[in-house]
């Protein structure tokens, strides 16, 4: 059975009385724990972090939609977008104002970020996106919410990368900013990963919404 919650672990910010928050969105395969690193690696005093499996179990971890990625995986993206939704929704009530709530998604997680920050009707602190793409750019921007145009995003990739080719989605980049979607690019020469020279290009983008 596929869940209709999404479960997550908060893991507080150094600084208690902060409320900015950044929800970690894992690709195909992890789980949230792939990412109990990311506090120490970021190291950003001031931000809790919301840890987020996603809705479907696949091979002793999470998945956001089915794999490989189709036309037809659309129905599910949209199930993982409406359940986004929800605990975006569920953080506002906490306390948490969209304002000061990142996003942060690795390849499916990446997808998911994109799908989310475009379309949420609130404005964001910030969205990054790691080694992923979007599942069709052009109903991204058919569909974009009032306020898409007023989000940031932070895209990264690999030009190594084997699994997501990264010319695929520097085209889709293309297409967004051209849409008028406040996108940074970034390519490192990287394979399907994250590596240390990246944690200085967040830290600075999350310091400077």
């Amino acid at each position: 059975m596929k869940s209709q919650e999404l479960h997550s672990v908060l893991i507080p910010a150094e600084n208690k009385a902060s409320r900015k928050l950044m929800l970690v969105l894992h690709g195909l395969g992890d789980s949230l724990e792939g990412f109990r690193f990311l506090p120490h690696a970021l190291q950003l005093a001031d931000l809790n972090y919301l840890l987020v499996n996603a809705p479907d179990h696949y091979f002793g971890g999470y998945s956001w939609y089915s794999y490989p990625h189709s036309a037809s995986s659309g129905p599910e993206i949209a199930r993982s977008r409406e359940l986004l939704f929800k605990l975006l929704d569920q953080q506002r009530e906490a306390g948490f104002e969209s304002g000061n709530t990142f996003l942060f998604g690795f390849s499916q997680g990446c997808l998911m970020t994109l799908e989310a920050g475009l379309r949420y009707p609130h404005k964001l602190g910030g969205c990054i996106g790691v080694s992923g793409y979007a599942h069709d750019a052009d109903q991204l921007i058919k569909e974009q919410s009032p306020v898409a145009k007023e989000q940031r995003f932070l895209l990264t990739h690999g030009s190594l990368d084997d699994v997501v080719p990264h010319d695929r989605t520097e085209r889709q980049v293309s297409r967004l900013r051209a849409a008028g979607i406040q996108i940074q690019w970034k390519v490192f020469a990287k394979p399907h990963t994250i590596i240390d020279a990246e944690f200085p290009l967040f830290r600075e983008f999350v310091i400077a919404q």
